[in-house]
């Protein structure tokens, strides 16, 4: 189902699945030129801010695909909803795997600007997995909740869109948290992505194993967890009304 996902999304195009490669790419190019050049933004430790923004975007726009692409997939598989049999709660988790097949060319356009850039390899590119393994947790709660409530309250999806917007400016994927004073950096780090965007770059960029961090480990994953059992509740309790709704 995640192949017929993508290949829809992209039906009638003339450029396809090439255009999986274009978007994430012109959307880098464009914030290292506005931050970078423009701005003159520049990340600790004199990184280069390519491979600083791209490890942050690469965490962020998969997010981002999950949870839009989620809150608008029961709606559009109403064909699929209304068969007796059907297993609906696969369809987010479909969703998150068509979303995963964009992020890993991301991560493909990272490894490129590591290698450019001569910046080392390490071990510590291992646990990106685990990195992953969070935002999937993260984004298949979310997804399963807003998809259920969006079949009822068709602008859940509208609302969404503008969370998201928020989200990505007041997450720092093109600014550091350091710049912020210390009560402030607080505040940014009950963002549960916060944790999945900065796990990323010390991953790829820093080499800081997550255990360095227990407190927000804890946090995050108490939050994710709740989070997580809370959709799967929602979606749960709302699914046998979907197809007298659809």
């Amino acid at each position: 189902m995640a192949k017929r996902e993508m290949a829809t999304k992209y039906v009638g195009s003339f450029l396809g699945f090439i255009w999986t490669f274009i978007n994430p790419l012109v959307l880098i190019i464009v914030l290292w030129v506005v931050f970078s050049v423009g701005f003159r933004v520049k990340p600790s430790n004199d990184v280069p801010f390519v491979v600083w923004l791209t490890a942050g975007m690469a965490a962020w726009f998969v997010f981002g695909e999950i949870i839009n692409g989620a809150s608008g997939v029961i709606v559009s598989h109403a064909h699929l909803i209304k068969k007796t049999l059907f297993y609906s709660q696969i369809l987010p988790v479909v969703k998150v795997v068509s979303c995963l097949i964009t992020h890993f060319v991301f991560l493909i356009v990272l490894l490129g600007l590591i290698i450019f850039n001569g910046l080392p390899f390490s071990f510590y590119f291992i646990q990106f997995f685990y990195y992953l393994f969070c935002l999937i947790i993260l984004g298949l709660g979310i997804g399963w909740a807003v998809s259920a409530l969006n079949v009822f309250i068709r602008d859940v999806g509208q609302i969404v869109g503008v969370i998201i917007q928020i989200g990505f400016w007041a997450t720092p994927i093109f600014w550091d948290i350091k710049i912020m004073p210390p009560q402030w950096q607080m505040v940014f780090k009950l963002n549960p992505m916060f944790y999945i965007v900065q796990g990323y770059r010390e991953s790829f960029i820093y080499f800081i194993p997550f255990w360095q961090h227990p407190y927000q480990t804890i946090y995050f994953w108490m939050l994710t967890s709740t989070l997580f059992v809370l959709g799967a509740l929602i979606f749960q309790k709302l699914k046998p009304q979907f197809a007298d709704v659809l």
